[in-house]
């Protein structure tokens, strides 16, 4: 049972001292003190007022330790889509397995990636995605491959098809790495990510190409999180040149304008 760590973590994830969400339940201090501390338990009315007042349903409030679950799923459960779980037991991902039992890794076309983003959860959408095996990719992980669009991403080009680890933990992914991150507005995004979840709540995403400026992405704003692990392409990306290559190809460039200049003077 874990009401009583359930109510204390729900009511610090509003910021709310005890007061303030005694006042708004209508309850003694004291009593909420009590729920918080596992001293008492609520009556059947309070578990329905407590209900109520969170968007949790009663069951998940006894059985279901809230504090473990990511921040995609505390988002729809505190906004009426307590669909991921069942009694005591969590959502699992909508995924789907080939004739040996082996997870499969989905494909997630350009075309398919608006529908994605509503059907992510369900099972039968998942399984009619197209599907394949990576014999040298980790039978105890899970992956799915999306195809990206537009030059965000360069040197890895547009139409690039990207394999993504599912992350279950958002607290262990590390700055700098490139994740395939499924939003709420924007539906399928590719960015290299800056982890502030910690600190602020939030990601920071960043372009590879540097025209495109980085953008903050609550972490409240997030569904899935993939992390890249290769890419499948049918062109061969450019080398991006460095700074001092730059520079070099600029002191030719110049050299040479100059040797043009004196040949005309001539």
């Amino acid at each position: 049972m874990y009401f009583d760590s359930n109510i204390k973590f729900l009511r610090t994830r509003k910021k709310l001292t005890q007061d303030q969400l005694a006042v708004a339940l209508d309850i003694k201090r004291s009593t909420l003190n009590n729920y918080e501390n596992g001293i008492s338990g609520p009556s059947i009315q309070s578990l329905v007022t407590l209900s109520d007042y969170f968007h949790v349903a009663i069951d998940t409030l006894l059985r279901v330790d809230l504090a473990k679950l990511r921040e995609s799923q505390l988002y729809e459960l505190e906004h009426g889509q307590d669909v991921f779980l069942k009694g005591s037991n969590l959502r699992v991902m909508a995924t789907t397995v080939d004739r040996m039992n082996r997870d499969n890794i989905e494909l997630v076309s350009e075309k398919a990636k608006a529908g994605y983003t509503n059907g992510f959860s369900d099972p039968e959408y998942i399984s009619e995605l197209p599907v394949f095996q990576l014999p040298f990719l980790s039978s105890e992980r899970k992956y799915r491959t999306f195809q990206i669009s537009g030059d965000s991403m360069l040197p890895i080009p547009d139409a690039a098809w990207i394999t993504g680890e599912f992350v279950q933990d958002w607290n262990e992914i590390k700055t700098g790495g490139l994740y395939i991150v499924l939003t709420l507005n924007e539906g399928l995004v590719f960015k290299q990510l800056k982890n502030e979840l910690a600190e602020r709540g939030c990601f920071q995403l960043i372009s590879l190409n540097k025209a495109y400026e980085p953008y903050e992405l609550a972490a409240t704003e997030i569904r899935e999180i993939w992390k890249f692990v290769h890419y499948i392409s049918r062109e061969v990306a450019e080398p991006q040149l460095t700074e001092s290559q730059i520079a070099l190809q600029l002191k030719i460039l110049t050299t040479e304008i100059q040797e043009l200049k004196k040949r005309m003077e001539v």
